[in-house]
């Protein structure tokens, strides 16, 4: 009877395989979870960017419809009615009070993405060296670009700058 005992085929894994299996497991999951707001943040800049460059586009057709005149282009009305903005398809950047004759970059974000959903456009003024600031000197008024920041995984993101 012993020998019968010592014969039969043990079936199943042991515990040391489940730890195994579940340790994979977990590893996985916590590589998805890492990527999958690095992926958002990225798609989400990849809109701004391109709303960004929808209010340049703007601005410039604006800006020469108006012969030049800035003042005329200065809020979110005068860019849908003179500059062909379309008013519908920007999700990311503007809303009607968001674009304003002013030379500064927006609001620093105080708490997560809703804060980064705004544009700023400087007039008589043109996109710094590095991309991330307005240079006013050497520009004639007639000159504009629109700032705005993006995401970066850090507070306040990082700002940039699109000539118009």
């Amino acid at each position: 009877m012993l020998s019968k005992i010592k014969n039969r085929k043990q079936e199943g894994f042991t515990i040391i395989e489940v730890l195994i299996v579940l340790a994979i497991a977990g590893l996985i999951m916590l590589i998805v979870f890492l990527a999958v707001p690095a992926l958002q943040r990225n798609s989400r800049n990849t809109q701004r960017q391109a709303d960004a460059s929808k209010i340049a586009a703007a601005l410039g057709q604006c800006m020469s419809n108006k012969n030049g005149q800035v003042a005329s282009c200065d809020s979110y009305g005068d860019l849908v009615t003179s500059g062909g903005l379309e008013a519908n398809k920007l999700q990311q950047i503007i809303a009607p009070t968001n674009v304003t004759a002013t030379a500064t970059a927006p609001a620093i974000p105080v708490t997560g993405p809703a804060e980064f959903n705004t544009a700023n456009a400087g007039f008589g003024a043109k996109c710094n060296a590095a991309g991330d600031g307005l240079e006013p000197s050497g520009v004639s008024s007639r000159q504009a670009a629109v700032l705005f920041r993006q995401e970066n995984g850090q507070a306040g993101g990082i700002v940039r700058c699109i000539d118009v």
